[in-house]
């Protein structure tokens, strides 16, 4: 890791342009809000394994789904269809919600996965983005069958541009159900594009793309002037509108 830039207190980001070749932009320095809304105002998020330093990382290229790209498979849109039949009605069978259990996601989001032998959301993430999820700008987006959390997402949201951070799914398509009503929210509300990292096949799959770091950091740039969505703990419906909490969506125990 010659020439790592590690930072510390007073040191700011250095720009992503400046990052190593395998995107690996600086280390160290501690995950308190502030410097978390530094980092992706700069493109640039953390990813380490639990006792290690932070790790600030900024690849190129980048993983990007435009919102209205999204692709969902002939079976996923027959669910997508019956879901907004029914959703306005008390005690829908699928209801998706957003910010009802923040909490819940992330830990489930944690949790350990079939295909991975660890987990890079360790208790300092889960801490440092519940406390910026409590300031208003990190936001989960819950699937609920029969009452039951079944899956779900949570990102970042500053100005007009979203961060998805990670999925959880323990219904088949669950994750794929909230990602759905998610891009439409977002497109209503002028955000073009969800930000998804590092490529993969899954993403790929769902009409994500990458693109030069270079394109995406002048996409970030102008997004970041525009106003946020009104995000705001309540229903999503299948066209985008948020129906504020007070609905009959369901709670989490933990919430």
């Amino acid at each position: 890791m010659s020439g790592l830039i590690w930072l510390d207190a007073d040191t700011p980001i250095p720009e992503p342009e400046f990052a190593m070749p395998e995107g690996l932009v600086a280390a160290g320095a501690d995950l308190g809000v502030p410097r978390l809304i530094e980092a992706y105002s700069k493109g640039v998020f953390p990813w380490f394994n639990e006792g290690d330093p932070v790790l600030w990382w900024s690849p190129d290229p980048r993983m990007i789904l435009g919102c209205d790209a999204f692709k969902a498979s002939q079976s996923l849109r027959k669910k997508l269809r019956q879901i907004a039949r029914h959703e306005r009605e008390p005690g829908a069978k699928v209801v998706v919600t957003t910010d009802l259990a923040f909490r819940d996601v992330i830990r489930a989001c944690a949790g350990p996965r079939a295909t991975q032998a660890g987990t890079w959301i360790s208790g300092r993430i889960i801490d440092a983005y519940t406390q910026w999820h409590d300031l208003g700008q990190v936001h989960s987006v819950e699937t609920w069958i029969d009452g039951e959390l079944a899956g779900g997402l949570y990102g970042v949201c500053l100005g007009g541009f979203f961060f998805g951070e990670s999925m959880f799914s323990w219904v088949p398509d669950s994750s794929k159900i909230a990602l759905a009503y998610l891009v439409r929210f977002l497109g209503r509300h002028g955000v073009m594009h969800l930000d998804c990292q590092q490529n993969t096949r899954h993403l790929a799959s769902l009409g994500a793309r990458t693109m030069p770091r270079s394109e995406f950091l002048a996409l970030l740039r102008e997004a970041l002037d525009r106003p946020s969505p009104p995000w705001r703990a309540g229903q999503l419906l299948h066209d985008g509108q948020l129906m504020a909490s007070g609905t009959q969506a369901p709670q989490a125990e933990n919430e």
